[in-house]
């Protein structure tokens, strides 16, 4: 448990199936706050509205909806935004310049504000150190199942916890995805000094994912930490050793986004080595994991590497195709650029079966490397995304 935080979730009737859709996440002292969100140029009301107040660096609470985006919805949609957080700060008597706000649903249609406004009062009242996993509901749209993960460090002789809960299933590829995730910690922690780690840790996380390439328009992370543990952030190691709890959970949170996919029956690791550098290797793994041949035949568990180095060769970078090896898991099935003949391709098959491999490429040009998680493209990942607004 966190000290000093509450979370509820109520179902307002924003979405069609009735379940849990409005959530609120409350520290009862003010926290430092930090936010990465969607590098989409195209963003939603509570993005832009959420970026602006940010630059206090202190945040109450986070009212949250699912159900609808609140994007692409004019001025309506920014004043539909305020009036959420408003409506929030009034129930929790809380400046409304701290409170921050986060839409997820379809693109497109105009907030329905009398259901929010109706639901609000209740969802204060259930206000409780025990709503998170309802939160976690309650923000989920094409998820199966809420995401949540908590972890602990130390500080001194003083403990702190940390919690955090995302929802993502679709639309999520690397440079944030239409994926939200509120992390709530309660360390003492300078914002500009937490800022700072989650930059790192979400570099490191959700900008390492990817399910069908698509970049949302609402991509949102906070994280809050009000102090109450009375542990505190101070030292270059004490900072570090937060960045590294934090960049764990989120990288926990970011599996288990890709393990969640629209469809998917598979996670799968795409890592390129020996790259002349970083950033050609992480172009080249992206390239692979987004590629919808690739992951095509990931679902039909398919060793078709070819589909794998055409991939490659469409990256945008420089390499000898006759240099590259690629291995599913330990299984060699090219070498040079060549395969490696039947009897690795059906190692390689037997690989495919599993829920969860590493496709490992060499490019041979240098010594750097990154990696990509993605998953496959299964029919149900078409069936749940032409039905989506239905």
């Amino acid at each position: 448990m966190v000290k000093g935080f509450r979370a509820a979730a109520v179902c307002a009737g924003l979405k069609k199936n009735g379940k849990k859709d409005l959530a609120l996440i409350v520290s009862d002292p003010p926290a430092a706050a930090a936010g990465v969100f969607t590098q989409n140029r195209v963003q939603a009301a509570p993005v832009r509205l959420d970026k602006q107040r940010l630059s206090s660096g202190v945040c109450r609470a986070i009212i949250v909806n699912s159900g609808n985006a609140n994007c692409c919805t004019g001025d309506q949609g920014m004043e539909d935004a305020r009036a959420m957080t408003r409506l929030a700060a009034e129930a929790i008597n809380a400046d409304d310049a701290h409170v921050m706000a986060a839409s997820t649903g379809v693109i497109g249609q105009p907030l329905n504000m009398d259901k929010i406004r109706a639901a609000v009062p209740g969802l204060a009242g259930g206000l409780s150190p025990d709503g998170f996993e309802a939160a976690a509901e309650a923000i989920m749209t094409t998820d199966t199942r809420p995401k949540l993960v908590s972890g602990q460090g130390q500080m001194g002789e003083k403990t702190y916890s940390l919690a955090a809960m995302a929802k993502g299933s679709g639309m999520i590829r690397p440079d944030m995805a239409t994926m939200l995730c509120f992390v709530c910690t309660d360390l003492e922690i300078a914002a500009v000094d937490l800022q700072q780690a989650l930059v790192s840790a979400n570099e490191a996380s959700f900008n390492r994912i990817t399910i069908d390439g698509d970049t949302s328009t609402n991509d949102t992370v906070l994280v809050l930490a009000n102090g109450q543990s009375g542990a505190q952030a101070k030292t270059p190691a004490d900072l570090r050793a937060f960045a590294e709890l934090l960049e764990n959970v989120l990288g926990k949170l970011a599996r288990m986004i890709v393990e969640d996919g629209e469809g998917a029956t598979k996670c799968v690791e795409i890592s390129v080595i020996n790259a002349e550098s970083r950033e050609n290797a992480r172009q080249m793994a992206d390239t692979v994991a987004n590629s919808s041949l690739v992951k095509t035949a990931f679902f039909g568990e398919d060793a078709n590497w070819g589909r794998i180095i055409a991939a490659l060769g469409r990256a945008g970078v420089k390499f000898d195709p006759d240099a590259v090896d690629i291995w599913f898991d330990d299984v060699k099935i090219v070498e040079k650029g060549m395969g490696c003949g039947d009897t690795a391709e059906a190692a390689a098959t037997e690989v495919l079966r599993k829920k969860t491999f590493v496709v490992t490429i060499d490019v041979k040009s240098g010594s750097q490397q990154a990696a990509v998680l993605t998953c496959d493209f299964s029919v149900d990942y078409v069936k749940i995304n032409a039905d989506y607004r239905s």
